[in-house]
């Protein structure tokens, strides 16, 4: 046989073009708006490097979103790694405010100290960090934070395959099972399938009860032995995730039963139903009476009955599985939480039914004796719907979740959201040709060699994949073979009376060898005509490679699913001076003058202060305190501020050290961010003449 390519009309290319233009176009033009949901440190007292002239009594913390602080959350150490907080974590949030404090002892002295804090985000994801404060003056410090980041090392490795593997099963058990009952209820029947959903759903509950466990480590010590700590465990189970996953262990008993009635009863009532005897055997001429007729039709309402139901129960447990997802992670946070969890759960749920029905289907094609057409053209139907809800979930997700332009190239989120975004494309264009294979499927192929009639039409009944009467070729062996098995019986009887035993036992061996031999060569022949059919071949070879792109795909997302989305991302950048917007190279040091009345004596004079170098980061501070002779001025206390009225951060207290008579110094001074400063200097001149003179500068 000769293999023809499928001639691509305009209606496929049409429907593919909507969907990529839904995927490409118009997730961008609509990336505005701000939305966040890995928790950000926004905010600290003291802030990171200011020097305080006396011990503050606490230190808070404030961050974008809500979090979860452990006793052990945030920990202050002192210039020879001490610890130097009372321990007791404090919820300081008030009006929308997420601020946690944590109390200092007394009389601690002079020197830098660091702060290592640790907490969990409102969407499951462990976040911490580190800074540091001097009292008095900086000082070496031998304080030392751990290095690896919150949730990596193994622990976290682990976590991540098992987050992995997680999503397969959700994906193989949803999927295979909605291609069973939505596109080939036969397949109920087919071992190879349901191994595959079997394999899904213990893929599932194994990466679960594994999620269960790590928790612990995962969002704390990062010790691998600790996932047995049953404190721990008993922690983990009253948060949030905790819940979740309970929850998913529960909702995957349910899901064992139905797999049970699918392919139990189900898988019987099918085979009973496609082989025309539901209830008992055909009478001797072949004909029912009217009571099995009645039987019948009994039957077939009680299996629609039961599709029904397993459609609705399965529906059901999978959203509620879904719904495991959108309580514990991005979308329970954020805007619009309301929508956006259901949102979430139809996202799942659509990848669930094509990657999964895609991957039954490729099952089918390379092990399923035989399948019909109509069956591969139902799931390209459902298929279709399928990407058209998850690109319209994926949008309003996109939105949510990016919430600029330059976030989508300048964030590590972005950056995965763009492949992702890629990878589907590459997959909806895959499907377009298995679509065309699909169309072909049944067509009678064009030869290049002879065939008799008898032979081209077992090539057309094997392409639909079963005969008249709903037999396949197993079937039929099966039956020669219980036909010869009887002959041999029959033999047996005869041969009694006519050979010796050893005769009739030889018989019958040769008679079974010969039924065995017929059905392996019925089996071969049906495999042989599904092979020579061109577009059976076409279909599993972009069927195949549609799969390969989704284990990719899956990949990709659940990378993208444990990383900070951009618009927190660009938040904590702004904070620390890692901005996106850099300072120019150009840019040099600030230099301002400002003159100054207290009204005391001596109360006049002028300030000029120099920030070097003058940008976003770490900056070193002299201020000169000037008489109005032009000679340095001696004054008791000098001190600073900075506030970015724009984007309400401040003020920043600077408290300089002094140097020498009328200057004083800053090291460390972190300017979070570029932009146009509102500068504060107070003097005073007296114990009670002082003053506050401010001017705007311009920060790189």
């Amino acid at each position: 046989m000769t293999a023809t390519a499928p001639r691509f009309g305009h209606a496929p290319l049409m429907r593919l073009l909507l969907v990529t233009t839904v995927l490409f176009g118009t997730v961008f033009t609509v990336l505005s708006g701000t939305a966040s949901a890995h928790a950000a440190l926004t905010g600290s007292s003291p802030g990171d490097g200011a020097v305080v002239a006396t011990a503050p009594k606490d230190i808070t913390l404030t961050f974008s979103e809500q979090v979860a602080m452990g006793d052990n959350s945030i920990r202050v150490l002192d210039p020879d790694s001490k610890r130097a907080d009372a321990g007791k974590i404090r919820d300081l949030g008030a009006g929308g405010t997420v601020r946690y404090g944590v109390g200092l002892r007394p009389g601690l002295p002079d020197g830098t100290y660091t702060v290592a804090w640790q907490a969990v985000s409102a969407d499951s994801h462990p976040v911490s960090g580190a800074f540091t404060f001097s009292i008095g003056a900086p000082s070496e410090t031998t304080a030392t934070v751990p290095t690896e980041e919150v949730g990596g090392g193994l622990v976290g490795t682990l976590y991540g395959a098992a987050r992995y593997v997680s999503y397969a099963g959700f994906i193989l058990l949803v999927g295979g099972a909605a291609f069973v009952l939505a596109c080939w209820q036969r397949g109920a029947s087919v071992r190879p399938l349901q191994r595959l959903v079997v394999q899904g759903w213990l893929a599932l509950t194994a990466a679960t009860l594994v999620l269960l466990l790590l928790r612990n480590p995962y969002t704390g010590s990062g010790k691998l032995g600790d996932a047995f700590d049953l404190d721990g465990l008993q922690d983990v189970l009253a948060t949030k995730t905790g819940a979740a996953l309970v929850s998913r262990l529960l909702l995957l008993g349910a899901a064992a039963l139905f797999v049970a009635v699918l392919f139990g009863a189900y898988a019987k009532k099918v085979v009973a139903d496609e082989s025309g005897q539901p209830d008992g055997e055909r009478s001797d001429d072949g004909k029912r009476s009217d009571q099995e007729g009645r039987g019948e039709s009994e039957e077939r309402k009680e299996r629609k009955d039961l599709t029904f139901g397993l459609s609705l129960g399965g529906t059901v447990v999978a959203a509620g599985i879904a719904g495991t997802w959108a309580l514990a992670e991005h979308a329970s946070t954020g805007i619009q939480p309301g929508v956006a969890m259901p949102v979430d759960v139809l996202h799942l749920l659509a990848v669930a039914v094509w990657l999964g029905g895609l991957t039954a289907l490729l099952v089918a094609l390379y092990q399923a004796p035989s399948m019909e057409s109509a069956a591969v053209r139902r799931f390209s139907r459902i298929a279709f719907l399928s990407v058209v809800v998850l690109a319209a979930t994926g949008l309003y997700q996109s939105w949510r979740q990016v919430g600029s332009w330059s976030a989508l190239g300048e964030t590590a989120y972005g950056q995965l959201l763009l492949v992702k975004v890629g990878l589907v494309a590459v997959l909806v264009g895959i499907a377009w040709f298995s679509r065309r294979w699909t169309g072909r499927l049944g067509e009678p192929a064009e030869t290049g060699e002879e065939e008799t009639g008898e032979e081209a039409e077992e090539g057309q009944e094997t392409a639909d994949g079963l005969t008249a009467g709903g037999r396949t070729a197993t079937e039929a062996g099966a039956e020669a073979e219980a036909e010869a098995e009887a002959e041999s019986e029959a033999a047996t009887r005869s041969g009694s009376e006519t050979a010796t035993a050893t005769a009739v036992v030889d018989d019958s061996r040769r008679a079974t060898q010969l039924a065995r031999q017929k059905a392996a060569l019925a089996t071969a022949r049906q495999k042989r005509l599904r092979d020579a059919d061109p577009a059976r071949t076409g279909l599993r070879r972009s069927v195949l490679a549609e799969a390969g792109v989704a284990v990719v795909l899956l990949a990709v997302t659940t990378v993208l699913t444990s990383t900070e989305p951009a618009r927190t991302a660009e938040q904590e950048a702004g904070r620390t001076g890692a901005a996106v917007a850099q300072a120019p190279a150009d840019q040099g040091p600030i230099s301002v003058s400002m003159p100054f009345d207290t009204g005391g004596p001596k109360g006049k004079g002028t300030i000029r202060l120099t920030l070097d170098p003058g940008r976003s980061g770490g900056n070193v501070m002299h201020i000169y305190v000037d008489g109005t002779d032009g000679q340095p001025l001696e004054v008791p206390e000098v001190k600073a501020a900075f506030t970015l009225d724009a984007e309400q951060i401040g003020p920043l207290p600077i408290v300089p050290d002094r140097f020498a008579p009328g200057h004083w110094s800053a090291d460390g001074v972190q300017i979070p961010m570029p932009g146009d400063w509102r500068l504060q200097v107070t003097v005073r001149t007296s114990d009670i003449d002082q003053t506050t003179v401010d001017k705007n500068v311009k920060i790189g």
